[in-house]
């Protein structure tokens, strides 16, 4: 595979290694919620690069998905590369402390340096069914593409989406309106494997099987004068209506609406084999593709359930319904008469709201989007009462993003690491409060409007601002989040010089998961037990206080073995300052024992 070379990408590749492990300090000041936790919603102020390597111990391989929009590098952002690695040539760069703008003929290097370590910690982060979101224009989007294909395998690359924002009509050659969103997957067969499919809803499928199940209910049972009066209905809508684009579902059967589609195999070279004409006795003429259904038994199958439709004679070949609520092919009999029963005895249950979209008008999203940015700019103007925030991404269309990948009672995680104006969180908060969801949201801001921008947003839409034109945001989206800094460096070799003391929670948090590489379950940890957690191999206790005085005298002895918690069934791997245990009393025991900070590491890696 071909790949990007670029200056100090040898000093960088491995720089989110040397990252240390910090606190992450609670903000109950800045918070919106009654218990700050790691559990709730996050807004964590600090450099990214840290916060996530800060993140790995709780959410390593949870996030389900990432959003993220960095600098596009225009060479007008006015960002600062300020990543500490110790090279001479990028300390070189450090000391300059200039913002990268267009006569800085490093600046594309210097982007990439700063995107490598923050990607690779990212992909550490998805789960195996994740997916990842990234912004871009024609600034940097051939460099991310190539950058990406590295860390997340060209092989899991889904699509360059462009998103469509806008004529400029004062451009001397070209409007160019759009920019790019990049979607790989952390793996792609793992996606194929789950057979995971997306859909969204079209636009006004839901007012049509409303109003399907309106006439339903009048009219009962007779076809053709419910679809009599839903021609009527399509012909009263107003041109601008989206449900007036998919009037083609016009016609009626127990299943709902329907139009006639395609009975032939795409892209040609498909089956071929004898379908019966029921009045003429003689086998349909097949498509010029084949027929689209890869069995005789499929297709009598599909015949059988009313869902193939024949014209008058043999000369030509039927045609299929599709349905505007659409009918799986794997259903069985049984299924599809509850599906045609529930619209004849439940009309009045079927009426939906927008909870429920998802359950007619499926489409594949295409990849070009169509949305004005002054949308996003007029919005987030007036909820914060002037302009606070140089290009807000619309977080409707990040909505239909995180709608499209993620699942609403599945307790979807989704990343945001360079959250801005805090646009991901309210497309989270909004998703939920639609359709009854449990989606959380984590978003990292490093600069100093994380409190007063980023967070502040996000408290307005939860509980409501008077007077505001969404009706949604007026009344408030509900919800909550937890406010967290970060704090110093978890320098292990400063816990035995009593210079840096961390809480025994982020100690333990930090241990636990670098020597198993599993996550850590905060609602395990019994300090007064010295009991970390439980991870496929061990047990994990720690002897430790912030107090220099404690760890003066916190060896472990055989007199703690014993009276350490042990129910059999793993070893004990127990991190302590020092030991006064020989290693025949700890294999006696099951213990293995590991000193502060020297052996961290030697028991996952």
């Amino acid at each position: 595979m071909p790949t990007l070379q670029f200056k100090g990408k040898s000093f960088v590749s491995n720089h989110h290694l040397a990252v240390k492990y910090h606190q992450l300090l609670p903000n109950a000041a800045a918070s919106l919620t009654d218990k700050v936790s790691l559990n709730d919603n996050l807004i964590i102020h600090g450099d990214n690069l840290i916060a996530l390597k800060a993140l790995l111990p709780n959410y390593a391989g949870r996030v389900k998905c990432i959003y993220i929009d960095p600098p596009y590098n225009t060479g007008n952002e006015g960002w600062r590369y300020n990543d500490n690695v110790n090279s001479p040539m990028i300390q070189e760069w450090l000391r300059s402390q200039q913002p990268v703008d267009r006569e800085d003929l490093t600046r594309h290097d210097k982007w990439l340096c700063m995107m490598l370590p923050r990607l690779t910690l990212l992909r550490e982060l998805l789960r195996e069914d994740g997916v990842i979101f990234v912004s871009i224009d024609d600034n940097e989007v051939q460099h991310l593409r190539m950058l990406m294909d590295e860390i997340f395998g060209a092989d899991n690359f889904i699509a360059q989406l462009a998103w469509e924002k806008g004529r400029k009509n004062d451009a001397r050659l070209f409007s160019i309106g759009h920019e790019y969103i990049l979607v790989y997957a952390y793996s792609l067969a793992k996606l194929k494997e789950l057979k995971t499919v997306w859909r969204e809803a079209k636009p006004g499928a839901q007012e049509i099987w409303n109003e399907y199940i309106r006439l339903r209910a009048l009219h009962k049972d007779d076809d053709p004068a419910v679809e009599q009066a839903l021609q009527e209905w399509y012909r009263q809508l107003p041109k601008s209506s989206p449900s007036k684009l998919l009037s083609r579902y016009r016609h009626i059967d127990k299943y709902g609406p329907w139009r006639d589609d395609n009975i032939s195999w795409p892209g040609g070279n498909g089956p071929s084999y004898d379908v019966i004409h029921p009045v003429t006795g003689q086998p349909c003429k097949v498509p010029e593709r084949g027929w689209i259904f890869p069995t005789l038994e499929r297709m009598q199958q599909q015949i059988d359930w009313g869902l193939v439709v024949f014209r008058e004679d043999h000369t030509q070949p039927p045609f299929r319904k599709a349905h505007l609520r659409p009918i799986a092919e794997e259903l069985e009999e049984d299924a599809l008469a509850q599906i045609a029963g529930d619209t004849f005895e439940n009309a009045d249950e079927l009426v939906a709201d927008d909870d429920s979209e998802a359950i007619v008008g499926l489409q594949v999203m295409p990849s070009v989007i169509y949305k004005q940015s002054q949308v996003a700019v007029r919005y987030l103007r007036d909820l914060m009462g002037a302009k606070v925030f140089d290009n807000p991404k619309d977080h409707e269309v990040i909505m239909r993003l995180l709608r499209y990948c993620t699942e609403p009672d599945k307790g979807d995680i989704v990343l945001d690491s360079f959250a801005g104006s805090g646009t991901t969180g309210q497309a989270v908060l909004q998703l939920n409060q639609g359709d009854g969801g449990n989606r959380h949201f984590i978003l990292v801001e490093t600069e100093d409007y994380a409190d007063t921008l980023t967070a502040e947003r996000l408290r307005r839409v939860i509980e409501g601002v008077p007077g505001f034109k969404d009706a949604r945001v007026r009344a408030g989206l509900g919800g909550s989040f937890s406010f967290f800094e970060l704090g110093a460096p978890l320098d292990i070799a400063g816990v035995l010089a009593g210079t840096e003391l961390p809480r025994y929670e982020d100690l333990a948090r930090y241990l636990f998961y670098t020597a198993t590489g599993e996550e850590f379950d905060p609602a395990l940890l019994d300090e007064a037990q010295s009991f970390v957690g439980e991870s496929a191999q061990y047990r994990v206790y720690l002897l430790y206080q912030p107090a220099v005085e404690y760890l003066k005298q916190a060896a472990l002895t055989l007199e703690r073995i014993q009276a350490l918690p042990d129910d059999g069934s793993k070893q004990r791997l127990v991190f302590a300052p020092t030991r006064f245990v020989d290693p025949s009393y700890l294999e006696t025991y099951n213990v293995k024992y590991a000193q502060l900070p020297f052996e961290i590491y030697r028991f996952h890696y």
